[in-house]
């Protein structure tokens, strides 16, 4: 490399720490390197496309080969070809439907020589991370729990009559531990939607400090920025359903799930 190369057994240690989730910062903390560095040899190791284990068997030399050829063929003709596809695929993967197998079959189709499916996933995910950085969020347990429809719509067979209905597919999440409740219900109108909130609460045996839905009919009347008008049984219904023990319980709970 054009400069003094950072010792590799401190370049192991990078990539085995970011392999096991650290961050950035603290991988530059623990070893002492500069956070540039440290950023740098993880670009250049998910260029690469491998997995630790097998960076792990090569010996020193091996591996500032390695990092030396990649900086230098870090974007390939080839990669260059995939990551100009990437923006075209991000808007097909928004319609109904569209998944990732299915947009690298269209790119396979026009690159036969291209990557395959498990290096476009690959490439993908740090081509998305880069242009669609994603926000941190610290949840604490039993604080909020998240609201809302799936999209798509599912269907069910009546077993008398055989008439396929269409049934709406409700989804409760809490912050901290991700545990999740669903269940499909027959419309996304008030009753409905109220029964759906409580049955979730009755799931996570509590009620949570705060109902988030993302400004659904069923549960706010009017929008505003600042003061939305929510459905009155909605708004009461956390109070309803709440003896003083109810979060205490769900805060155990999701320490636990942890």
């Amino acid at each position: 490399m054009a400069n003094k190369t950072t010792d590799m057994s401190k370049i192991r240690k990078v990539l085995k720490f970011y392999s096991n989730g650290k961050s950035k910062l603290f991988i530059s903390n623990y070893l002492s390197l500069s956070r540039n560095t440290v950023k740098k040899y993880i670009s250049l190791f998910e260029v690469l496309g491998l997995s630790f284990e097998i960076i792990n068997e090569k010996t020193d030399g091996e591996l500032e080969l390695l990092f030396s050829h990649t900086i230098e063929e870090s974007v390939s003709p080839k990669l260059q070809t995939l990551q100009d596809y990437f923006p075209v695929m991000e808007r097909e993967l928004k319609k109904v439907g569209v998944t990732i197998y299915r947009t690298w079959e269209q790119y396979i189709t026009l690159h036969p020589d291209g990557f395959q499916i498990t290096q476009f996933r690959h490439h993908y995910k740090i081509w998305a991370k880069r242009v669609n950085p994603v926000m941190h969020m610290n949840h604490k347990a039993g604080d909020k729990m998240y609201i809302d429809y799936a999209g798509k719509t599912l269907s069910i067979i009546d077993k008398k009559s055989g008439e396929i209905k269409n049934v709406q597919f409700f989804v409760a999440i809490l912050g901290a531990s991700q545990y999740t409740y669903a269940e499909a219900s027959m419309s996304q109108q008030k009753e409905d939607f109220v029964r759906s909130v409580e049955n979730a609460m009755h799931y996570f045996q509590g009620v949570p400090a705060a109902i988030v839905s993302d400004n659904l009919k069923s549960a706010v009347i009017k929008s505003s920025r600042f003061e939305p008008t929510i459905n009155e049984t909605f708004a009461i219904l956390p109070i309803i359903m709440a003896p003083p023990f109810y979060l205490p319980e769900l805060i155990s709970r999701e320490i636990n799930l942890w």
